[in-house]
C-alpha cells in the first residue's frame, strides 16, 4: 500500500465507480493526453480526490479514553438511559366498566376468592404487597411457586391482584391460589379432573371462598357419559351458593368439540368466552351447547357461554417482574371473577352464608344477563353468550334486588 501513496485515480468514462491508478510525476502524460487515452475527449478527466485520514495521536487517544469512561458512568449512573414505556392493556378495564366500579371505592375488599391454576410467582413487584394463600396440590411445597408454562396462574394473578402499572380487577380481594396444573411435554398447561375437583373443594371447605376462578377447562361430559369429578365439585360449590367462574374453552372454529368447556358447562357456573379490543368475538373461543350433559335444553339464564369478556393480547403478571401478553378465555374468566367480586364487596347480602342454596346465584346470574352492553341484547347467542360485560351495568341491576328470595 505505500507504493500507491502518491497516485492518482482516475475514473473510467462508462462506470465511474471503476477507477485507474497513474503516475502524476509522469511528464506530459497529463490534462488533456490523459483525456485522449481514455475516452473522455473532449472532457478532461480530472482525479477523483481521496479522504485523508488523521494520524492517531497521543492525545486522541486519551480523549477517546475520557469519553468511554464518562460514558460508563453516565450508563451506571442511569443518566442516559431511555425508559421505555411498558405495554398495558387498560382498554380492557376501561371498557368493561371496571375502572368505574373502582372509581367508586370497590376493590374486592372483604371478599374471599380462590383461584385454581398452576401456582403463582409472588416475587413480581406488582403482586409485593398482595396477601396470598398458597395451597400446593402437586408437590406440596409450602412456599409459591409456578409450575406452568409461561407462569399462566402467575399472569391470571397479576389481572386480579396488581398493585401496580396496571391496577388489577379486584386487589384487594382475601386470595387463595391453589396449584393443580403444570406444563407439560408440549409446554401447554393440563392437571387431571381429579386434582381440580380436590381444589375446588379445597377452596370451598378449607379457605371457605366466595368466588371460585377457574381460568381451565377440560371436554364435557355427552349424554349418557358420567360427570367428571371437577364438575361434581362444582355442582356442589354452587348449590352451597360459592360462585364459580370458569373458561368456556379455546378449542372454537373447526376444531370445537360443540360444547363449553367442563366444569363451566355445570348449570349454575359462570362460563365466560373471549373477546379482542374491538368487540368481536376471539375466533378461538369455544361455543356452547344448546343442550347440557342430560339432553336437556338449557334455559336461561344458564345458557352456555353466559357472558364474554376481553381475553385477547391482554397484559400482566410474568416471570422476573416482566409483563407478558396473552390470550384465551383464561384471561376473559379473570374479568368476570374480579368483578363479580366488587360486586359481592357493594352487596354483602350476595356472598354465601353457612348453609345456605344456590338462590343468590340465580340472582346474581339474572342480573348478568341483563346488564349486558344494550347492542348485545339479542338474546343467547352460542358464542357471544347474553353480550359482552358491564360492570357498571351490572351493579346497578343488582342495586334493584335487596334479597335473594327461596331456590
Amino acid at each position: 500500500m505505500n507504493d500507491l501513496r502518491g497516485v492518482e485515480y482516475l475514473p473510467e468514462p462508462t462506470d465511474r465507480s471503476m477507477l485507474s491508478a497513474v503516475d502524476p510525476t509522469v511528464v506530459n502524460h497529463e490534462g488533456p493526453w490523459r483525456s485522449e487515452v481514455m475516452g473522455w475527449a473532449p472532457q478532461e478527466v480530472r482525479p477523483v480526490g481521496r479522504a485523508r485520514r488523521s494520524p492517531v495521536t497521543v492525545g486522541g487517544l486519551a480523549l477517546f479514553a475520557l469519553l468511554v469512561a464518562l460514558g460508563m458512568v453516565a450508563w451506571q449512573n442511569h443518566l442516559y438511559v431511555i425508559e421505555l414505556p411498558l405495554p398495558d392493556s387498560e382498554w380492557a378495564y376501561e371498557s368493561t366498566a371496571v375502572r368505574a366500579l373502582q372509581d367508586g371505592g370497590l376493590s374486592g375488599e372483604g371478599v374471599r376468592l380462590c383461584m385454581v391454576d398452576t401456582g403463582v410467582d409472588t416475587s413480581h413487584e406488582a403482586l409485593a404487597g398482595a396477601n396470598i394463600t398458597f395451597k400446593d396440590l402437586l408437590e406440596g411445597s409450602t412456599e409459591p411457586v409456578d409450575y406452568g408454562s409461561v407462569a399462566h396462574g402467575t399472569l391470571m394473578s397479576g389481572l386480579l391482584l396488581s398493585a401496580t402499572h396496571q391496577m388489577g380487577v379486584s386487589p384487594n380481594v382475601t386470595f387463595a391460589m391453589v396449584a393443580a396444573l403444570r406444563a407439560g411435554s408440549d409446554d401447554a398447561n393440563s392437571g387431571t379432573d381429579a386434582d381440580v375437583a380436590d381444589a375446588i373443594r379445597w377452596c370451598q371447605f378449607e379457605f371457605e371462598a366466595d368466588i371460585i376462578s377457574l381460568s381451565l377447562g377440560g371436554s364435557t361430559a355427552r349424554v349418557d357419559e358420567r360427570e367428571g369429578a371437577s364438575s361434581a365439585a362444582t355442582r356442589q360449590a354452587t348449590d352451597a351458593g360459592i360462585f364459580v367462574v370458569a373458561a368456556a374453552g379455546n378449542d372454537g372454529g373447526p376444531s370445537d368439540d360443540g360444547d363449553v368447556a367442563s366444569p363451566g358447562s355445570a348449570r349454575l357456573a359462570i362460563s365466560v368466552g373471549a373477546t379482542d379490543r374491538s368487540g368481536a368475538v376471539w375466533a378461538n373461543s369455544s361455543i356452547g351447547s344448546s343442550l347440557d350433559s342430560n339432553g336437556e335444553v338449557r334455559a336461561s339464564p344458564h345458557q352456555k357461554p353466559e357472558v364474554v369478556a376481553p381475553g385477547v393480547n391482554i397484559i400482566s403478571t410474568g416471570e422476573n417482574s416482566r409483563w407478558y401478553s396473552s390470550s384465551g378465555t383464561s384471561d376473559s374468566t379473570v374479568f368476570v371473577a374480579g368483578t363479580l367480586a366488587l360486586l359481592l364487596e357493594a352487596y354483602p347480602h350476595l356472598k354465601p352464608q353457612p348453609g345456605g342454596s344456590s338462590a343468590c346465584i340465580e340472582v346474581v346470574k339474572t342480573a348478568l344477563m341483563q346488564s349486558v352492553n344494550p347492542n348485545d341484547a339479542l338474546g343467547h347467542d352460542e358464542r357471544r353468550g347474553y353480550g359482552s360485560l358491564n360492570a357498571q351495568a351490572w351493579y346497578d341491576a343488582l342495586a334493584v334486588e335487596p334479597t335473594c328470595g327461596s331456590s
